[in-house]
């Protein structure tokens, strides 16, 4: 019985990129659950032809995508391919990427009247109400400010960007360094002679309350943060 297998597939000036994936783990490696592309591949080849083995050249790989490295290729076409999917995985990948709307709405957005982020409930009854749906061929990030210019009708909707100066003590510096360079725009930042660290960030409002509580949980509130003019 032949081995059954899904694929990605990318084209590329007319010709036909593939890799053998589990479509379940690729999902998640394109929707950033999982972080190692290995962990879904069922081979590290580049093939033109999966279901006839043929095998695509490293020089046609650099030539093509600028890198020989064949899990650097396959991260390009999952990222930026199609998924071979069953009805189920289908309905599964446009649930994650309603979900992920869904929070990135709420993490960039607040509502004018109170600078607070709306509730996702609230935000998925006016995605609702408005009939609001999303194109699945396309990113949310390709989509992400006409369904908010859409959503304005429905609810107050700002998106807004918020700048904070927090100086951490140098105890601190370890754990909060990684919150903060993944959560906001580095604008400056500044090494003290104690080992503080100084540092201005400019972040979505939704997000400017997650992450001072984050930061107070790692520091115990031993933290200094100002709200600062853009």
């Amino acid at each position: 019985m032949a081995e059954k297998f899904s694929l990605a597939r990318i084209k590329k000036f007319g010709n036909n990129f593939e890799v053998s994936v589990d479509p379940e783990l690729a999902l998640k490696f394109k929707n950033g659950e999982i972080t190692s592309v290995r962990e879904c591949l069922q081979s590290e080849q580049v093939f033109s032809d999966a279901k006839k083995a043929l095998v695509v050249s490293p020089n046609e790989l650099e030539k093509v995508f600028g890198t020989s490295d064949s899990l650097k290729v396959a991260e390009i076409i999952i990222n930026g391919g199609e998924i071979q999917l069953t009805s189920g995985h289908r309905a599964k990948e446009r649930e994650q990427k309603l979900k992920y709307l869904v929070n990135l709405i709420h993490k960039q957005a607040v509502d004018p009247s109170t600078g607070y982020p709306h509730p996702p409930q609230r935000i998925e009854a006016a995605l609702e109400q408005g009939k609001i749906s999303l194109d699945y061929n396309k990113s949310v990030e390709e989509q992400f400010d006409e369904i908010v210019a859409k959503l304005r009708p429905i609810i107050p909707i700002s998106i807004e960007q918020k700048t904070l100066q927090m100086t951490i003590p140098a105890t601190h510096v370890g754990k909060c360094n990684q919150v903060v360079r993944t959560t906001g725009k580095l604008l400056h930042e500044d090494w003290k002679t104690d080992g503080r660290w100084s540092v201005k960030v400019q972040l979505p409002a939704g997000m400017q309350q997650e992450l001072i509580d984050k930061l107070n949980s790692v520091t115990h509130g031993d933290i200094v943060v100002d709200v600062v003019d853009n």
